[in-house]
C-alpha cells in the first residue's frame, strides 16, 4: 500500500522523498490546486538556520562560493551550542529539550542530504548581511537561503520527489485517517464533493498549523487574532491537527502562541504568490515603530530582528486599528531591505516629521512630534552606529528605551510605512517523539502515523529564531519519511 504523506510543502516533500528512497511508494496529498501548491514554504524567503563552523562548512552547502566571496565577506560561524542557546532564549526556555536537539543536531546533515539530492543554496546576502569597513559581515546566525526562495525550493523538491517516483495528487483534501487492528490503514480525501479511502501503510501529516482559519485563530490565540492577516496560503486550517486529535493524538505545544510579524497595512488577506514575503517590513530595528496615537509600544533594537520579528506581529495586533507606522530618515534608508521598494507598499514621505504625519490618516500628530523629539534627545551619540553587530548604540532616559541602532530621526526626508500583523504559522500542535512519531493521549506512539512541520507542537513558544521554520520542516519530514518506510 506504501506511504501517504499529507501536503506538498517543503516538509512534505522531504519526507516523501525520504520515504522513497527506502523503497517505499509514496503518494502525496494536496488539498491546494496544483498553481497554488506549496503550502506556507512557497511564500517564505526560502532561509534556512544551519550549524556550521566556518566557510569550509558553507562550501560544502555552496559549492560554487566563489574565491572573492570568501575573501571580502565575513560568513562567522554558527556552533551548536549557539542554536541550542538562541532558541532556549527566544522560546523562554520551553521548547522540548529532545525536539530542539534532534533539529539542531541534525540541521546541517539534513541539508548536505538535500544539496545531494539536488536542492541548491546561496548565501543570504541581501537579508542578513551589511557592507561594514569594506566587507561585507554576516550577523544573527543565519546565513544561508536555498536558491530562489521558497517558490524555488518548493519547486526543486516537487522535481526531486517526482524523480524518485512519488505520485503528487493536487486538489486532494485529506479528511480522515483511517484505523484497523490498532493501527493508522489509510486515509480519507475529499475532492470536490465526492469522498473517497486510500489505503496507506503509514501517514506523515504535514499539512501546516491553522493559521488559515479565523475561527481556530480567535478560538485558541484569542480575540483581534481573527483580523490577523495570513501571509501565506489559505489552506492551511488545522486539517491535520483535527485528523490526528479525532483518533486520540496527543495535543501539545503553545496554542495561544504563533509566528506574527509586520505586514503591509494594505496587504491582501491571504498570501499573494506574485508578491510572495515582499509585503513583510523588516527593518525597524533601523528606525522607530509607533502607533496611531504616536507612541512607541516595543523597544525596536532590543535584539537583532530574527530574534525580534516573529513575536512583534503581536504587539502591531494590540494596537489601536491593528496598525503601526514604521518611521526612517534618510540617514539609514538606503540600508532598508529590498521588502521596501516593492510597487504594493503602504508609503508617505515628509521633509518633517510634521508633514509626515498629516498624511497618515487617524495619526495624532502632536504625539507623534513629541516622541520623535524625545527620542532624538534621549539618543547616545557617543556610541557609534553598527548594523552588523548589536552595538549598544541606545537611548537614555526613555521610560521605553532603544538598546541598539538608535539613530536620530532629523534627516529628511522622512519615510513611513505603514504595517499591521501578518500571522506566519502556529506554535500548537501535536505530541511528536524524536523520531516524528505522533504521540497518543496515553503517552504511547500511534502505530504507522508520523508528522513534520509547522504542526509539530512543542518546539516553539512565544518567539522563535528566524530561519528555523523550514530547518525544522526539513529535518523531521525527513526522518518522518524514513520511520514511515520502516527504515
Amino acid at each position: 500500500m506504501g506511504t501517504v504523506v499529507v501536503g506538498a510543502g517543503n516538509a512534505a516533500l522531504c519526507a516523501a522523498i525520504s520515504a522513497a528512497e527506502q523503497g517505499a511508494s509514496v503518494t502525496v496529498l494536496e488539498r491546494a490546486p496544483e498553481a497554488l501548491s506549496g503550502g506556507n514554504s512557497r511564500f517564505t524567503a526560502g532561509a534556512m538556520r544551519v550549524v556550521y563552523d566556518g566557510a569550509d562548512d558553507l562550501r560544502a552547502l555552496i559549492p560554487d562560493l566563489a574565491a572573492g566571496e570568501l575573501e571580502r565577506t565575513d560568513f562567522g560561524a554558527y556552533p551548536r551550542d549557539a542554536f541550542y542557546d538562541d532558541l532556549g532564549r527566544v522560546t523562554q526556555y520551553r521548547t522540548d529539550p529532545e525536539l530542539a536537539g534532534t533539529l539542531i543536531d541534525n540541521s546541517y546533515a539534513t541539508l548536505r542530504w538535500m544539496r545531494g539530492l539536488g536542492v541548491r543554496f546561496l548565501p543570504l546576502y541581501g537579508r542578513q548581511s551589511y557592507k561594514v569597513d569594506g566587507r561585507v559581515r554576516f550577523w544573527g546566525g543565519l546565513t544561508v537561503e536555498a536558491w530562489g526562495g521558497g517558490p524555488g525550493l518548493v519547486e526543486s523538491l516537487t522535481n526531486i520527489a517526482r524523480k524518485h517516483g512519488v505520485e503528487i495528487r493536487y486538489d486532494s483534501r485529506a479528511v480522515g485517517l483511517m484505523t484497523e487492528s490498532g493501527r493508522i490503514s489509510g486515509v480519507r480525501i475529499r475532492s470536490g464533493l465526492q469522498e473517497h479511502e486510500l489505503p496507506a501503510d503509514a501517514v506523515v501529516l504535514a499539512c501546516g498549523g491553522f493559521e488559515s482559519s479565523a475561527t481556530w485563530r480567535a478560538r485558541y490565540l484569542g480575540a483581534g487574532w481573527d483580523l490577523a492577516k495570513v501571509r501565506g496560503t489559505r489552506f492551511n486550517t488545522g486539517d491535520g491537527i483535527q485528523m490526528a486529535l479525532d483518533i486520540g493524538a496527543a495535543p501539545r505545544g503553545h496554542f495561544s502562541g504563533c509566528h506574527a510579524v509586520a505586514w503591509d497595512l494594505n496587504a491582501p488577506e491571504y498570501g499573494e504568490l506574485g508578491v510572495g514575503d515582499g509585503f513583510q517590513k523588516h527593518s525597524y530595528p533601523l528606525g522607530l515603530l509607533v502607533n496611531l496615537d504616536g507612541a512607541r509600544f516595543v523597544d525596536e533594537g532590543a535584539d537583532f530582528r530574527n530574534y525580534t520579528y516573529a513575536k512583534y506581529g503581536a504587539e502591531i495586533l494590540k494596537q489601536p486599528s491593528q496598525t503601526a507606522w514604521q518611521l526612517f530618515d534618510a540617514k539609514v534608508s538606503p540600508l532598508l531591505r529590498d521588502e521596501y521598494r516593492i510597487r504594493e507598499i503602504t508609503k508617505v514621505t515628509a521633509d518633517s516629521i510634521e508633514a509626515l504625519a498629516e498624511k497618515i490618516d487617524g495619526m495624532n500628530g502632536a504625539a507623534l512630534a513629541q516622541t520623535v523629539a524625545g527620542f532624538n534627545k534621549a539618543v547616545d551619540t557617543s556610541v557609534a552606529f553598527d548594523p552588523a553587530a548589536k552595538d549598544g548604540r541606545g537611548t537614555r532616559g526613555l521610560a521605553l528605551p532603544k538598546s541598539n541602532w538608535a539613530n536620530k530621526l532629523d534627516t529628511p526626508p522622512f519615510e513611513a510605512y505603514g504595517v499591521t500583523c501578518g500571522i506566519t504559522f502556529t506554535f500548537g500542535g501535536l505530541h511528536v517523539d524524536a523520531q516524528a512519531r505522533v504521540i497518543a493521549q496515553d503517552g504511547t506512539p500511534i502505530p504507522g502515523l508520523f508528522a513534520a512541520g509547522e504542526l509539530v507542537g512543542g518546539l516553539f513558544y512565544f518567539n522563535y529564531p528566524g530561519g528555523t521554520g523550514l530547518t525544522s520542516g526539513a529535518v523531521f519530514g525527513r526522518i518522518a519519511g524514513r520511520g514511515a518506510a520502516g527504515g
